[in-house]
């Protein structure tokens, strides 16, 4: 039977043959991960089928028999005497494919996976099942993958097919044999020989997938037109159809809920820390009543329409931000609400449940303060919330969404650990907890920031123990304040960068005029030494904003070079340097007629002008070049300068 592709495993494969099968249960499982036109697969009818019984793997009688070749495929050097332990049976399991967009009516797409122990193989043999039950191999399509250890030394997987010649492909269920042998096999070896896991659980986990996929593609052919009006500064791809994504979730979740309590109404739910409310409004207009509490008001609020109900203000956990009435509490990327959750909804009802996303790294009263150094950050602060979720009285279930985001494990409250009648004691354990992380030492309360006066209730006056369980919580300022420099006045920033721009090109012993081959290029100066150039009320002013003078510099790429300054190092940027310019490998010419925003610092500053001609540089060289951006301008911070 040919053989299609052979690829050499790294060495020091320590963990191998061991690792082989472990990437095959990533690709039998988890197909999506490698191929992205699969939502996942659903794996049913796993047993022992012995040697002589898969001519009836698909059952028997003379039309579900294996044709005689197929066999011979699956059974090749069978007579050989094994060679890694006593002869085993084969395992047999099918898996049904699952395709982001199902377009093939009613049949349904599996596949027979075979795993050879003996042999170090595994087989695919997919076929279409119809609504009568009826079977039909995919003879054309039947592979296998082998692990062999040559002369003792090196390992080799192999792909193998029974006949290339007649490979169908359809580019979801079916990828192209090019496909196989440029994706496949290649991170099958991978897989095999990398000896790192996943910290977390498989994603969707506590779903049906089948369900999750269907709901999916309605929500995101239903709200796809908000990525074409989508009025905020972030990137309207990436929010709507996470958005969209966490909607599915808590859909299904809900729907599988009240299937399993056999309710009929429609849970309803507050989303706290609810941002642009797009979560709110896809929950509300599928039927789910609730609403959407936060600090501000963000402009796409008044696109939903009055059914989305959406409050601006700001959430301190306390007696006056208990939801009695609600069945479950949401927090989306919520921030320093996130530890809090678990305990308002606990403090809320018995019956009330939470969902929770986690993102930025808070404890109750300030940033989270890292305590396990062999875990990651972000995998030692989800357990720091599953923690409180179980001080909580909650049975805490962890998950992973399929959402384009880095932080992607959410926590699931949907049962108590207690009965009701146990309130009392189940209280005092979570006031200790709570007391407990107010007063360690590990906790970095924010210092300044902290207000514990009753203003940052917003009017709700605290006069009691049990009303101020919140009590020294910072909920975030209204008004969002930018701290990356880019708020400063333009003179200001353009003064710094004209001082240091001249320090650096007065280094050089030539800075006259002269070719473009003796443009100067200034000497360097290390970070410390550029904040000795400027005065003590300017270094104060730039200590305020986030990343201070390197990120000022930063920021002035066009001026200074970005990739150097991580090394501490400050460098006049020369723009005919692929390696010093974020410029592509190839410059390509700037098109005529094409939009030139910004003037050129060089042409405008530097002695010798512009290294580069008019047609080559993305700044305008002078204001005949210079057109207006169609963007209004933000509004700068002066008071403080």
């Amino acid at each position: 039977m040919p053989k299609v592709l052979e690829l050499k495993c790294p060495g020091e494969c320590g963990n191998l043959p061991g690792g082989f099968w472990s990437a095959v249960d990533v690709w039998t499982k988890k197909p999506h991960v490698v191929n992205k036109r699969l939502c996942g697969v659903k794996e049913t009818e796993s047993r022992e089928v012995s040697g002589g019984a898969l001519s009836f793997l698909f059952g028997g009688g003379a039309a579900a028999e294996l044709p005689p070749e197929v066999v011979s495929f699956l059974t090749r050097g069978a007579s050989a005497e094994p060679t890694h332990g006593p002869q085993a049976a084969f395992s047999s399991s099918v898996r049904t494919f699952i395709p982001k967009v199902n377009s093939y009516g009613t049949s349904a797409h599996k596949e027979v996976v075979l795993k050879d122990p003996d042999r170090l193989r595994v087989s695919f043999l997919p076929f279409e099942e119809d609504a009568g039950g009826r079977v039909s191999l995919k003879r054309g399509n039947v592979y296998q993958v082998q692990l062999l250890l040559q002369d003792g030394e090196e390992w080799l997987m192999e792909l193998h097919l029974l006949t290339p010649d007649a490979w169908f492909s359809d580019g979801v269920v079916y990828p192209k044999l090019s496909w196989l042998t440029s994706d496949l096999l290649p991170k099958l070896v991978r897989w095999a020989t990398e000896r790192k896991s996943s910290e977390f659980s498989s994603t969707l986990s506590l779903l049906p997938l089948e369900k999750y996929s269907v709901v999916y593609q309605q929500l995101k052919q239903k709200y796809k037109a908000m990525v074409k009006v989508w009025p905020e500064v972030t990137d309207p791809e990436k929010f709507v159809y996470e958005d969209v994504a966490i909607a599915t979730y808590l859909l299904v979740l809900w729907s599988e809920e009240r299937a399993e309590k056999d309710l009929t109404a429609r849970q309803s739910f507050v989303d706290l820390g609810c941002g642009n409310g797009l979560l709110v409004h896809i929950l509300t207009s599928e039927g789910h009543p609730g609403k959407g509490i936060d600090v501000r008001k963000r402009k796409i609020w008044d696109m939903y329409g009055p059914q989305t109900q959406l409050e601006e203000k700001a959430i301190t956990p306390s007696e006056g931000f208990l939801f009695p009435a609600t069945d479950w509490l949401i927090g989306n990327h919520s921030d320093e609400l996130t530890p809090w959750i678990p305990v308002i909804a606990a403090r809320s009802s018995h019956s009330c449940r939470y969902f929770v996303l986690p993102c930025c790294f808070f404890d109750f009263y300030g940033k989270y303060q890292r305590r396990q150094c062999k875990l990651s950050q972000y995998k030692e602060y989800i357990d720091f919330i599953a923690e409180v979720s179980r001080v909580s009285g909650f049975n805490t279930e962890e998950d992973c969404l399929r959402i384009p985001s880095t932080k992607r494990v959410c926590l699931v409250g949907k049962s108590r650990s207690y009965e009701a009648s146990d309130e009392a004691q189940a209280e005092r354990r979570r006031a200790h907890y709570i007391q407990s992380r107010q007063t360690a030492s590990w906790v970095k309360v924010q210092g300044s920031d902290i207000r514990t006066d009753s203003d940052c209730c917003h009017g709700n006056t605290v006069t009691n123990p049990e009303s101020s369980w919140g009590a020294g919580f910072q909920p975030r300022e209204k008004v969002e304040v930018v701290r990356n420099c880019a708020a400063l006045p333009r003179d200001f920033v353009d003064g710094i960068v004209r001082q240091v721009a001249n320090v650096l090109l007065g280094m050089t012993v030539d800075d006259s005029g002269g070719a473009s081959s003796d443009w100067n290029q200034g000497g360097s100066l290390s970070i410390s030494e550029v904040a000795a150039l400027l005065e003590q009320e300017t270094l104060q002013l730039l200590r305020k904003e986030c990343g201070g003078l390197q990120t000022l510099l930063k920021n002035n790429h066009q001026v200074f070079r970005g990739s150097r300054l991580e090394g501490g190092m400050v460098y006049i940027r020369d723009w005919r340097d692929r390696k010093s310019s974020r410029a592509e490998t190839k410059r390509r010419p700037v098109a005529p007629g094409a939009l030139k925003t910004r003037p050129c610092w060089f042409y405008d500053h530097h002695p010798q002008g512009c290294p580069l001609q008019a047609e080559q540089c993305a700044f305008a060289h002078g204001p005949q070049e210079l057109r207006p951006s169609s963007n209004p301008l933000k509004k700068k911070k002066t008071d403080e300068i």
